[in-house]
């Protein structure tokens, strides 16, 4: 008999940065979303970010030339397709987080109007880059928290590490091979939990600790791209 604390939802999302918590508030209206915070949920990468975001907000600016800008500082590794959807969507994106409350840096023009600050750093040919002073991150990752932490469709559970994904054939269920969950070792009561739901979205980041040194925090350690192989979804 299965005697380990459980937990269930519509969508699990492993991962608790900008994406995750940007996907958990996008679904929660329809759905019940549980998020598994590794750490305390404001220790992620996220929240270290400081420069800005790009998005093509001035209007001397292109989408264009914001795409081309990419490739070229990308040196032919980037999958143009991916920075043209990333380019195209980005300012969307941003306004999306401006009506969630983040607060980037404004400034007032010549003709007395106020708009965004907007920077140029490394690699731009145009001032594209909306910030919050130097703590961008921070600003991101604390509005999208407190939203989430507030929303009654979703549960953040914090300092819960996702052990491995569920999947259906190695616990005896029949049908299409699916993942159908994760274990979980809850670090506070330094018990093992199960998370039972429909859909398991892995937003987990990079693996940025595999290097002696680097600036993310050290729960960067490539989890969801470990518990994706072995589940056999990566190929």
């Amino acid at each position: 008999m299965n005697t380990l604390p459980e937990h269930s939802c519509d969508v699990l999302i492993i991962g608790s940065g900008a994406a995750g918590l940007s996907l958990a508030l996008r679904l929660a209206d329809q759905h019940q979303v549980i998020v598994l915070s590794k750490g305390p949920v404001t220790e992620g990468s996220t929240f270290y970010a400081q420069g800005g975001i790009a998005a093509v907000f001035d209007e001397t600016d292109s989408i264009d030339s914001h795409v081309e800008d990419t490739l070229i500082a990308g040196a032919g590794i980037c999958d143009r397709h991916a920075v043209e959807f990333v380019a195209s969507n980005a300012r969307s994106c941003v306004q999306w987080l401006i009506d969630q409350g983040v607060l980037f840096d404004t400034h007032v023009q010549p003709n007395g109007e106020e708009s965004y600050h907007l920077t140029r750093e490394g690699g731009h040919s145009h001032r594209r880059i909306l910030h919050a002073a130097d703590a961008t991150g921070r600003e991101v990752q604390s509005t999208l928290v407190s939203k989430a932490q507030n929303h009654p469709n979703i549960r953040v559970l914090e300092r819960s590490n996702a052990v491995d994904l569920i999947v259906s054939d190695k616990i005896g269920l029949p049908g299409t091979r699916r993942v159908v969950g994760a274990w979980v070792w809850n670090r506070n009561k330094e018990t093992v939990e199960t998370c039972h739901a429909k859909a398991v979205v892995l937003a987990t980041g990079g693996a940025s600790k595999v290097y002696q040194y680097t600036t993310n925090p050290d729960i960067s350690s490539g989890d969801g791209i470990a518990m994706a192989w072995r589940a056999g979804c990566m190929r």
